[in-house]
């Protein structure tokens, strides 16, 4: 009898009981970034507001699953680099670039023609939009000329993303290091961040 009065009552709510739907997340977006030694990189990153989280990790390359080892080995063609899933209405591409303008020197060849080196200047862009606000935002820099050489950051398509080992991850703020080790020779600040509308 209950089993019966429970389906019962199910079977009346089910048309007419209001169900809510469940609240939309925001909408977050990727961006992947080269600038040397990714423990730096990755804590200049993790503090910036907007950013949802940070991954170190291997890319460029044509190793499937690259150890640290590997890459280091001069073998795999990958770099170090960081995954930063950010939310576009709190900080944009364009922000995140001046983070990264900041946090080293773009103008310094890190070896970037010899295979051995698994450190070098580069933008993975994630789609035409993000390679639109990058060139442009590499043409302000060298318009104004906030460098004192030419910038040498590469702007490639974004491809497989391989996560470093878990001894990577987060390594200076599980040290108790607060702030990133990477030192950039100018404080960078476009008017494209500034103006906080990311070119189409």
């Amino acid at each position: 009898m209950r089993i019966a009065t429970a389906v019962i009552f199910l079977s009346m709510c089910f048309g007419v009981c209001p169900v809510k739907a469940p609240a939309p997340g925001p909408r977050l977006e990727s961006a992947t970034f080269a600038a040397g030694c990714f423990w730096g990189v990755e804590a200049a990153f993790a503090k910036v507001p907007g950013v949802v989280r940070t991954t170190a990790g291997y890319t460029g390359g044509r190793t499937i699953n690259p150890t640290y080892r590997d890459v280091y080995s001069g073998h795999t063609g990958h770099v170090e680099a960081v995954l930063v899933v950010f939310d576009p209405a709190k900080v944009s591409y364009a922000q995140l670039l001046d983070v990264f303008w900041s946090c080293h020197d773009p103008t310094e060849d890190l070896g970037a023609d010899s295979d051995q080196a698994p450190h070098y200047s580069a933008l993975f862009v994630h789609g035409a939009e993000q390679e639109a606000i990058a060139r442009a935002s590499v043409k302000e820099l060298e318009q104004d000329h906030i460098f004192p050489r030419a910038i040498v950051t590469r702007i490639e398509p974004a491809g497989t993303f391989y996560p470093a080992e878990s001894f990577h991850q987060h390594y200076l703020e599980r040290q108790g290091i607060a702030e990133s080790c990477h030192t950039g020779i100018v404080k960078v600040r476009t008017k494209l961040a500034s103006a906080r509308v990311d070119p189409k």
